[in-house]
């Protein structure tokens, strides 16, 4: 393990969240496709289930999209002022059959900030321990989806959107045959 747990499940959460808008899909478009995100990463706490907290999650999406691919002082900033904005407080707490866990802000502030405030917790922790390369963009030229390499020999390239990797070596596969035709 890279990070403590809650540090992975937050990143994780933080690539799904990027991910839900490709170049042909946005998986953020009613409050509904934000009811499926929200059961499918586990968030806890109150919810309005409304238009404008769809809103603000998909703003928050942008901005997870724009410290993902900043420059380290570019994302510490903004990662500072996430914390800052929610006057984050962390709090070791335990619920829902998870062990501790790190929390920053109360059960009742609103969702995005929520959401905000736990991925900066855990970007914190990526910079504070000089991991930053894990975070990338997909290695495939038709895909602008994100991802997390947490692998030991830190060779993950390609998403897991979709099928960027087969597609690659299918790709390299027919190249490697067609120039090896007389």
């Amino acid at each position: 393990m890279i990070f403590a747990h809650d540090t992975e499940i937050a990143l994780g959460s933080v690539v799904d969240l990027i991910n839900t808008l490709t170049d042909t899909v946005d998986g953020l478009l009613t409050p509904g496709d934000l009811d499926e995100f929200i059961t499918a990463q586990q968030f806890s706490g109150s919810r309005t289930h409304n238009d404008s907290e769809l809103r603000s999650v998909r703003q928050l999406r942008t901005q997870m999209r724009e410290i993902w691919m900043a420059t380290e002082d570019e994302a510490v900033e903004q990662i500072n002022f996430i914390l800052r904005n929610a006057r984050a407080l962390p709090q070791l707490v335990k619920h829902d059959g998870l062990d501790y866990h790190i929390h920053a802000t109360t059960p009742q502030a609103p969702l995005s900030e929520r959401m905000a405030v736990e991925a900066a917790m855990a970007l914190v922790d990526v910079i504070r321990s000089g991991e930053r390369d894990r975070m990338r963009s997909c290695a495939a030229a038709d895909c602008g989806a994100v991802l997390l390499d947490m692998s030991k020999n830190r060779s993950k390239r390609y998403c897991d959107t979709g099928n960027c990797a087969n597609r690659e070596h299918v790709r390299a596969y027919r190249q490697r045959q067609s120039s090896q035709k007389p």
